[in-house]
């Protein structure tokens, strides 16, 4: 009997995601003789019923477009902005897949989509999804689609400020998305040829930092680059973070709890001009020219690149070949070439970091990169 999917995409939008819809979509119909229908913005679409046909011709031409034809939002179906109002419009979303009769829906997304899309699994909606982000830090898969050409566009920025640092005798400062993890930062520095990275696992000392571009420049090498992840802190800042951190964890309510989350908001304004600050900092202390670049939203645009495009496919059509074979609940996850499904209950809550012996970071170490330690 043939099954009718749905499919969404949801939280920021990332390269590879039309060529994943495509790898759903075409192998749905053409393997399995399925029928697909995609969801407009995300777990809104779902809310208001918004759909588009995706037929083959929806389907052609879209395996090199960034972005995702069907929109994108980072509305949580627990809590949808009805008006002014935060609405739980679980139940809405559960009416919507059924009066499509829908056997499965699929959902595109980060570690937000992961625990939103658990959210329907658990009021009985067959679900599978697709690790996707930029961040490469979703739990329980090799890699994410989005990570490789987010790193890719990073890289060749790095690349092209080696000119400007080298002819003006500067300290370029680089900050790199990546959320609260450094794989985007770490991967990028080390091809690009960064002297010094700074990742959100490894809270830094500027003053190590200073140092070690003093180092260089008493060396003879009169130019230094600094990769940043967005969510890199300085020692004296992580440890107030985790306290108030800590600090909101144990209090139950009241005037404690409010208090810790206002500052708490403090320090994370503070986080947010932290590159800015770093740049001046080292200005300072090493009495170089120091100029800060932010590389922004640039890094999740543009056409996906070919080890995205494979990535996505390959995972696409392996959830077309689960739905088929009736595996839901899971994430359809990279495990070497090939593609696993793993338990939603197992992806949510969890964030895939760096750890302090990844080879990338034995071997940034063995190259004299400073990673701020």
């Amino acid at each position: 009997m043939a099954k009718y999917i749905g499919i969404l995409t949801a939280g920021g939008d990332s390269p590879g995601l039309n060529a994943a819809i495509r790898g759903v979509g075409k192998a749905a119909q053409n393997a399995y003789g399925m029928s697909i229908i995609g969801f407009r913005d995300g777990f809104r679409g779902l809310m208001e019923n918004r759909t588009v046909r995706l037929d083959s011709g929806a389907l052609s031409g879209i395996l090199t477009v960034g972005g995702t034809i069907l929109g994108t939002s980072r509305d949580k179906p627990h809590k949808m902005p009805i008006g002014d109002k935060l609405l739980d419009m679980t139940d809405v979303m559960v009416d919507t897949y059924h009066k499509h009769h829908l056997d499965a829906l699929v959902c595109l997304g980060g570690g937000g989509t992961q625990k939103n899309a658990f959210r329907l699994a658990q009021k009985g909606l067959n679900i599978i999804t697709l690790p996707k982000t930029i961040d490469n830090d979703v739990a329980l898969t090799d890699v994410t689609f989005g990570f490789d050409t987010a790193l890719t566009i990073a890289t060749e920025a790095i690349d092209r400020l080696h000119s400007t640092a080298h002819s003006h005798h500067r300290i370029i400062v680089v900050e790199v998305m990546g959320h609260n993890t450094g794989w985007l930062a770490l991967g990028a520095g080390i091809a690009g040829g960064a002297d010094v990275i700074l990742i959100p696992e490894i809270p830094y000392d500027v003053q190590r930092v200073a140092e070690s571009i003093m180092d260089r420049s008493r060396a003879g090498k009169r130019f230094s680059i600094v990769a940043v992840s967005e969510g890199a802190m300085s020692k004296e800042l992580a440890q107030s973070y985790h306290a108030v951190q800590e600090e909101i964890a144990q209090a139950e309510s009241g005037k404690n709890a409010r208090a810790a989350k206002a500052r708490l908001a403090e320090l994370e304004a503070e986080r947010l001009q932290s590159t800015h600050t770093l740049t001046a900092q080292l200005e300072t202390l090493t009495r170089l020219e120091s100029r800060v670049t932010i590389l922004g939203h640039v890094q999740r645009g543009g056409t996906p690149s070919p080890a995205d495009r494979l990535l996505a496919t390959r995972l696409g059509t392996a959830c077309a070949r689960f739905i088929h074979e009736e595996v839901f609940g899971v994430m359809v996850a990279a495990r070497g070439e090939g593609a696993v499904p793993v338990p939603l209950a197992e992806v949510v809550g969890k964030r895939k970091t760096v750890p302090p012996d990844h080879p990338w970071i034995e071997s940034a170490r063995a190259l004299g990169v400073s990673l701020g330690d």
